[in-house]
């Protein structure tokens, strides 16, 4: 498996894009390069090995379930749950970059997306649009909720 393909995925919050190339990303979505895509993640030890947890937050942290952080660095992280059927995806990689599948600022529409990933990943299910996950900016005092 290479990271740098574009996967079309069921993920554990909704239809997404993953990727280690954020620039082919962000190309399909038709936004900015500049702005941030959110990584997901298989561990909290691989969480460990890319930022530092403010220790007031390191307990909402590890209880959380589909909630992005944003920390002190400005990356963005998920910590995708072992009992997700996403996990066993993203557990082959460690870390992808990931964004909903869709084009920004509009619905998922299966023929938008199907000729511009490199493997589309199918499951039991039909891909599924839902919510994202909730997003909350943490910093070494105070935590901010963004969506």
């Amino acid at each position: 498996m290479d990271k740098n393909k574009i996967y079309l995925v069921q993920t554990d919050t909704t239809v997404g894009l993953l990727s280690n190339d954020i620039n082919k990303l962000s190309k399909i979505k038709k936004r900015s390069q500049s702005q941030k895509i959110l990584q997901t993640l298989d561990s909290f030890a691989t969480l460990k090995n890319n930022t530092r947890i403010p220790n007031i937050h390191k307990r909402l942290v590890r209880n959380s379930k589909l909630i992005t952080f944003i920390y002190p660095n400005k990356e963005s992280f998920r910590v995708v749950n072992h009992s997700s059927e996403h996990y066993n995806f993203l557990n082959k990689f460690g870390k992808l970059y990931s964004t909903s599948a869709n084009e920004t600022k509009k619905k998922f529409v299966f023929e938008f997306v199907k000729n511009k990933v490199d493997i589309i990943v199918f499951n039991k299910k039909e891909f599924e649009e839902n919510n994202g996950s909730s997003i909350i900016k943490i910093s070494n005092l105070k935590k901010k909720k963004i969506r």
